[in-house]
């Protein structure tokens, strides 16, 4: 019998484990447009987050309830809602922050985020779980649009959340607030997490590998006394 995953443990698998961006690289299309300072990167996340919550509760309530044949079309139709929900709300309370977003929050209905742990979580498990699944992977997402929103400010523009912090003779990397700073930010990003599992891999590789040197010596030893 498969061993039952801990809620803690569906919660934490999506801030690295299974991290949309670093991990199942989705939501590349938000991720790369909109992250020219850590403000738009937060807004963005945290209407996500909003969406992916909200959707994955509701499609673990009703799973049982949707025919097999129109289940995307249900997903996208309950997605919707909540997206519409989110951009009403960015364009009353938060105007200026809508308009920099631009469509990308009404494009948050076609986040293949959103719609493939709908897909491959939600509809396959119960709501307290669904829930936690959606969490984590929500914080994934935010956590990697602040990084990337925040190095594209500060290389760009010498702020961070609109404050100051560059020296007076810094003079602001023009490149990092145009669509190849936010390739050449995630690429790097990227990268240094794959060196990171990589080296960890080699690390827990020689550790085995000592482990079965010194177990194979012991026999030997006691042998030979």
């Amino acid at each position: 019998m498969k061993k039952q995953v801990t809620l803690l443990k569906e919660y934490t698998k999506g801030l690295w484990e299974i991290n949309p961006v670093f991990k199942q690289v989705l939501g590349m299309c938000p991720t790369l447009a909109v992250t020219v300072s850590a403000i738009n990167g937060i807004a963005m996340a945290l209407a996500t987050t909003f969406v992916l919550v909200l959707s994955s509760l509701i499609i673990s309530i009703i799973r049982k309830l949707i025919p097999p044949q129109v289940r995307i079309a249900s997903y996208i139709v309950i997605i919707a809602t909540f997206v519409t929900i989110a951009d009403l709300v960015m364009k009353a309370q938060f105007p200026e922050l809508s308009k920099s977003l631009g469509p990308f929050i009404p494009l948050i209905v076609v986040n293949c985020l959103i719609l493939g742990r709908a897909e491959a979580f939600a509809s396959k498990n119960t709501p307290v779980r669904a829930l936690f699944d959606s969490l984590g992977n929500g914080t994934g997402f935010l956590i990697v649009l602040f990084i990337i929103g925040s190095i594209r400010e500060i290389l760009g523009s010498g702020t961070i959340l609109g404050f100051h912090i560059m020296p007076l003779t810094f003079e602001p990397w023009l490149i990092m607030i145009l669509p190849a700073g936010a390739f050449l930010t995630l690429g790097l990003l990227m990268g240094l997490a794959n060196f990171y599992v990589d080296h960890k891999k080699n690390k827990e590789r020689e550790s085995i590998i000592e482990k079965f040197r010194s177990s194979k010596q012991l026999p030997t030893i006691e042998t030979e006394a």
